[in-house]
C-alpha cells in the first residue's frame, strides 16, 4: 500500500529524458525542507492505493515511461515493488530521489535520478554518500545550484565521485527565478566541469506553480 498524491500524464521537464511525454506518479510526504522546493503539496495529504491500483491507473495513461517522485518516494517501503511491477508490465521506470536514503533495495532495471542537494538547499547535510558508490549506467546525478557557493560543492562532488565516468549523466540546474542560466553555463565553462546544464523545462512551457502538468 501507498499514500499517493497524484498520477498525471506530463512531458518530462528534467534529466536526459527531457521532452518526452511521461507518467508521473508523486508519492506523498517529504522529510528534507529544502529551501526552494517547489513541490511542497506533496508535503501531505494524498489517498492510499494498492500497488494494482496503481499499475491500473498508469497503464490506463498509454505511456511507457514512468517516473516515480515525490515528496520523497524512497520513504514508503512499497516504493520497491512498485519499481518491479512497473518493470515488469514493460515500463521505463525512473525514480528520483532526494539521494538521503538508500537505493540499495532498487531493483534492476529502475533508473535512479539523486538530486545531490547542495549547501543552498538547506539540507546537504543529510545525503546518504554510499547511494553515489551504487550507482548504475544508466543512472543520473542532479545538482540543483543557486550561487557561486552551491557550483564550487557540485563541482567538488563531481570530481570527488568520478561521477562524470561512473553516471548516465551529471545535471547542474539554477534554481529557477534565482541563479541566471547564463551564469551557470559560464561557471561550468570556465571551470571545464564534466555536467550538462539543465533547465527545468516544465517551468518554461507551464507556470512553475503549475501542478499536474
Amino acid at each position: 500500500m501507498l499514500t499517493i498524491h497524484e498520477i498525471y500524464l506530463s512531458i518530462q521537464g528534467e534529466s536526459t529524458h527531457v521532452g518526452r511525454p511521461c507518467v508521473f506518479v508523486r508519492l506523498t510526504a517529504c522529510d528534507l525542507r529544502c529551501r526552494w522546493c517547489d513541490t511542497p503539496y506533496a508535503f501531505t495529504g494524498g489517498r492510499k492505493m494498492s500497488l494494482d491500483d496503481v499499475v491500473r491507473q498508469v497503464q490506463a495513461l498509454d505511456c511507457r515511461l514512468v517516473e516515480i517522485t515525490g515528496g520523497e518516494p524512497l520513504l514508503q517501503s512499497d516504493v520497491f515493488p512498485l519499481m518491479q511491477r512497473l518493470l515488469d508490465a514493460g515500463c521505463e521506470v525512473l525514480v528520483e530521489t532526494g539521494g538521503h536514503h538508500s537505493i540499495a533495495e532498487r531493483p534492476a532495471g529502475a533508473k535512479m535520478i539523486i538530486d545531490v542537494k547542495c549547501p543552498g538547499s538547506g539540507e546537504s547535510v543529510k545525503m546518504h554518500w554510499p547511494n553515489l558508490d551504487l550507482l548504475a549506467p544508466d543512472d543520473e546525478v542532479k545538482f540543483v545550484i543557486q550561487d557561486r557557493a552551491d557550483f564550487e560543492y557540485a563541482a567538488g562532488v563531481v570530481r570527488r565521485f568520478d561521477l562524470d565516468r561512473r553516471a548516465r549523466a551529471v545535471l547542474f540546474s539554477p534554481v529557477f527565478g534565482v541563479l541566471a542560466p547564463d551564469e551557470l553555463a559560464r561557471w561550468i565553462l570556465d571551470e571545464r566541469v564534466p555536467a550538462r546544464l539543465q533547465l527545468q523545462a516544465h517551468k518554461y512551457i507551464w507556470s512553475p506553480d503549475a501542478r499536474g502538468v
